[in-house]
Parts: structure tokens; C-alpha cells; sequence
């Protein structure tokens, strides 16, 4: 049986994960960071963060579930002849599955590295940083009256790229994807939409593909506690989406902005000052 502290280590992780997957922070920096000040004082790993991604995507789709529904069942009406789904939906399918083949295949190209090196605390302190700061911008600057029925394939192909710069921790998948749709005129409300839709199928795939390769693996986190961090990042997730939806209609990513730069500040102190080591 596991060590009970490692129940209480993947709890902690598992809310921290609920708490960020959808704000445009960066959960995997967030699982990075922690995981070092916890019991077990090491990073968690890409398989867990992975894994425990499942349960937020597990809240994306309970929420958007009509959506996702009308869309994926037009998208596969499309193919047969007879009464088609609304175009608009059979498009926005199409859409999501080319926004999804840049994250597939740099994900399989540098899966060492994501595994790896690209998780030094000096590329996630960086990454924070530059990324937040492009978050600004973008939330200052960007026209934000495009509405998501006005994706193209072009736009659609150019936020897949940024959801897939998400594979180093600290760029943020929503917030890669925020900041994108931002410079590219969408509102705030279109932009966070699409990146929930578009880490729908990105998100579960990985996830399963981890789970699937660590199963009956020994070390790191055990499968149970991962488990139960799983099912807690759902329960959190599933009300950060209510809440992130309702916020980001009306108010700008400022708080977003600054807390990244902040996190970003006191994490390259930690390492200047050796409290913590780039690689633990």
C-alpha cells in the first residue's frame, strides 16, 4: 500500500491542478513547483501532471457536453449522405482536430525532452515570465471583436501551434491559447472557449497514453494516489470553469499577468539563492 503521506502529497497536487488547469498560470508549473515543497521534495513528473489532466478535461466535457455533443455528431454526419449537422458545427470539428496535430506531433518528436529537460525550473521561471508579459499585451492591445464562429483554418492551425508551446511548463495551454486568439482579434470569452475545446482531445489522449505506459510501475506516485488526485482535479475543475467563464466576460488578465510575473520572480530567487535545485 502506498505511504500515506503520498495520499495527502497527490490531494494537495490534485486541487493545485483543479485550482489551475483553466486560468492562463500554468498547471504543470504549478505541479512542478509544488511537488517540491511537499513530502516527497521531488517534481511529480510529466506522466503525472498527464494523468491528473484527465480529470480537468473530465470537467470540460460534463460542461460543455452539449457542444461537444452537437459537434462531434455533426462532424461524423458529415461523412454519410443524407441531413447534415449545421456547417458552423461540422467546421468547428474539422478545427479542433487541426488545431490538435501540432501538440501530437511535437509532443511524440521531443517526449524526452518534455520528460526531461524542459523541465529545469530556469526554462519554467523563464517561460512564466516571457509568457505572462505576452498575456499582457495581447489583453491590452488585441482588438477582441472576432467571435468564435469566425475561427478560421488558418487562425485555428496558428492556436494549435500555441496550445502546443504548452508542453514546456509555465507557458500555460490556456494561456498559450488566450494569448494567441487575443492577438489575433478574438474576444477574451471566444479565446478561452476554443482552448477548452481544442485541450479536449489533446489533453485525454496524453492523459491515457501515461496512464496506460505507468500502470504497475513502481516509484514516483503511486497509481492509487494519482487516482485520487484525478478525481479531485475534476470536482475543482468543473467549478473553476463557472467561475473563470463568468470572470473573463467582463474583466481584463491583469491579475493573471502580474501573478505569473510574481511567481516567475520569487522562483528564479529560490534558485539564485540555491533553496531549491533547477533539476530536483
Amino acid at each position: 500500500m502506498d505511504d500515506p503521506a503520498l495520499w495527502f502529497e497527490a490531494a494537495c497536487l490534485g486541487l493545485l491542478q483543479g485550482l489551475t488547469e483553466f486560468l492562463p498560470v500554468s498547471s504543470s508549473a504549478h505541479l512542478r513547483i509544488a511537488g517540491l515543497f511537499l513530502g516527497s521534495g521531488k517534481d511529480p513528473g510529466a506522466a503525472f501532471t498527464a494523468i491528473t489532466q484527465i480529470g480537468t478535461e473530465a470537467a470540460v466535457l460534463l460542461y460543455f457536453r452539449h457542444d461537444i455533443a452537437r459537434i462531434a455528431w455533426a462532424w461524423l454526419r458529415s461523412f454519410r449522405p443524407g441531413p447534415q449537422g449545421k456547417p458552423g458545427d461540422v467546421r468547428m470539428g474539422w478545427l479542433v482536430l487541426l488545431g490538435t496535430v501540432p501538440i501530437v506531433v511535437l509532443g511524440l518528436a521531443f517526449q524526452h525532452a518534455i520528460e526531461h529537460s524542459l523541465r529545469n525550473l530556469y526554462f519554467t521561471a523563464s517561460t512564466l515570465l516571457i509568457f505572462g508579459v505576452a498575456l499582457g499585451l495581447a489583453d491590452r492591445f488585441g482588438a477582441k471583436v472576432r467571435k468564435l464562429e469566425q475561427l478560421s483554418l488558418g487562425h485555428g492551425l496558428v492556436l494549435g501551434l500555441a496550445q502546443a508551446m504548452a508542453l514546456i511548463p509555465g507557458v500555460s495551454r490556456s494561456g498559450g491559447t488566450i494569448t494567441a486568439g487575443l492577438v489575433l482579434g478574438y474576444t477574451r470569452e471566444a479565446a478561452a472557449r476554443y482552448s477548452f475545446l481544442l485541450a479536449v482531445p489533446a489533453v485525454l489522449g496524453s492523459g491515457f497514453y501515461q496512464l496506460w505506459k505507468s500502470w504497475g510501475q513502481a516509484g514516483g506516485i503511486g497509481l492509487g494516489p494519482t487516482l485520487l488526485a484525478t478525481l479531485i482535479a475534476f470536482v475543482v475543475g468543473y467549478g473553476v470553469i463557472v467561475a473563470f467563464l463568468k470572470l473573463v466576460s467582463s474583466r481584463s488578465y491583469l491579475p493573471f499577468v502580474l501573478y505569473r510575473l510574481i511567481l516567475a520572480s520569487c522562483l528564479f530567487a529560490l534558485l539564485a539563492t540555491g533553496r531549491i535545485a533547477p533539476m530536483s
